[in-house]
């Protein structure tokens, strides 16, 4: 069971910023040992996990199913995916489900546009609570003493410029979503991307999750955002609300 959960580390290790792993990679983001760790991905390699070029490890299309465990049985995102497709419908941008996961807004539904270029958020990507829509939608959902240790825990790091880089700015911007029922990133994680999230509430008033559409800052101003997005979006938030 200990190799299982050295395995495991290992898996959730990739993302979008580490694309492939050499062994002491893999063995410093899972705190393991460089023997423990090439033991790992040679097994995920042989069990058609991972691919291995002589030096980098990549993860594999079969590493999908394992997210498809759960996105496809897991109440949320089966509830989820027709409000996301609905948003999706009405106007024709990405929309996400997302959850809160440790210190991260974890993506677990998601109905894609189709564009030629798109944004990096993927089911299963997971994006810190401070620096997106979604996780300031979550953080607002906390109490004042949770919310504080959670930014004391936050290393922000500048993407463009801007990305908050100081706890009381982002404590101010979750302060304001919570007050305002929605959070807007605005060009801070990627040039070009703004970013709506709303909570999604359930029967007894616990925030579940949170449900955001992107879109290009080229194809749509921060007047629509305003408007006709945070229209629709609350309007499918509360409906998958009433679900749950």
């Amino acid at each position: 069971m200990g190799g299982l959960a050295k395995g495991l580390a290992i898996i959730e290790a990739f993302g979008p910023l580490r694309t492939q792993l050499t062994v002491s990679e893999a063995a410093a983001q899972s705190a393991t040992t460089p023997a423990a760790a090439r033991r790992c991905l040679l097994t995920m390699v042989d069990l058609g996990y991972v691919s291995h070029d002589g030096k980098y490890f990549r993860p594999t299309p079969r590493m999908m199913r394992l997210a498809a465990a759960y996105s496809s049985s897991a109440p949320l995102p089966v509830l989820a995916q027709p409000c996301l497709q609905a948003v999706h419908d009405q106007l024709d941008e990405s929309a996400s489900f997302a959850v809160l996961d440790g210190d991260d807004s974890l993506f677990v539904a998601r109905a894609e546009a189709a564009r030629i270029v798109s944004a990096g958020v993927r089911v299963g990507v997971a994006l810190p609570l401070h620096a997106s829509a979604t996780g300031r939608v979550l953080l607002a959902a906390l109490d004042d003493d949770e919310l504080n240790e959670r930014l004391r825990r936050a290393r922000p790091q500048r993407n463009t410029p801007n990305t908050l880089v100081t706890v009381a700015d982002i404590r101010d911007r979750v302060h304001r979503a919570r007050v305002e029922g929605f959070a807007l990133t605005d060009e801070e994680l990627e040039f070009g991307m703004r970013t709506m999230a709303v909570p999604v509430v359930d029967r007894t008033g616990l925030t579940c999750g949170a449900m955001s559409v992107s879109a290009f800052s080229a194809r749509v101003s921060m007047e629509t955002m305003l408007g006709r997005f945070l229209d629709v979006l609350q309007r499918e938030a509360a409906r998958l609300g009433r679900m749950l």
